[in-house]
């Protein structure tokens, strides 16, 4: 009777889906070396409420929740994504932080992500008849919006698509 009036009940637990969080835009990461990661995750508290008055005090809306070690440095954890002239805010303060040189503080920065770009299409010969070149794709690059906060790790690498094409793969 008690099944008719509330159903039929199962005694399986519900699966938790756990999921790896890479580095999102919410975090600021501060490459440091070790002795100074020490010194600032000792104090991690009082920095988060230093970081959280300055911000305030500047009216933005963002405020860091708590500081952690990442890999070459601490990562400051905020609501919301930050705008440069709030990663100066917290830059800054870190730089007059007593007991931390300011020279051994970078400027904070914002996660990057690796990517790898394939550019298909492009002729291989130019009008005057000369390859293609690395030097030539970065300045065409330069150009178009689309890669305008686009920053290359190597020189691109140019093949032919196949040995008797006239099409480059970039």
């Amino acid at each position: 009777m008690h099944n008719a009036a509330f159903g039929q009940h199962t005694n399986k637990a519900k699966k938790v889906q756990f999921t790896t969080k890479r580095p999102s835009r919410k975090q600021t990461i501060i490459p440091v070396h070790n002795d100074l990661t020490e010194s600032i995750m000792g104090n991690a508290s009082t920095h988060v409420f230093q970081i959280n008055t300055l911000l305030k005090n500047v009216k933005v809306l963002i405020h860091s929740e708590f500081i952690c070690l990442c890999s070459g440095g601490i990562a400051i954890i905020t609501n919301k994504v930050l705008n440069p002239s709030d990663l100066s805010i917290i830059g800054n303060y870190f730089k007059s932080v007593k007991g931390i040189n300011s020279n051994d503080i970078p400027s904070p920065r914002l996660p990057q992500s690796k990517s790898y770009l394939k550019i298909t299409g492009l002729p291989y010969l130019q009008a005057n008849s000369n390859k293609i070149t690395s030097k030539n794709v970065t300045d065409f690059m330069k150009h178009i919006d689309l890669f305008e906060n686009v920053s290359l790790t190597t020189k691109p690498r140019i093949i032919k698509a196949s040995p008797k094409s006239d099409i480059a793969i970039i």
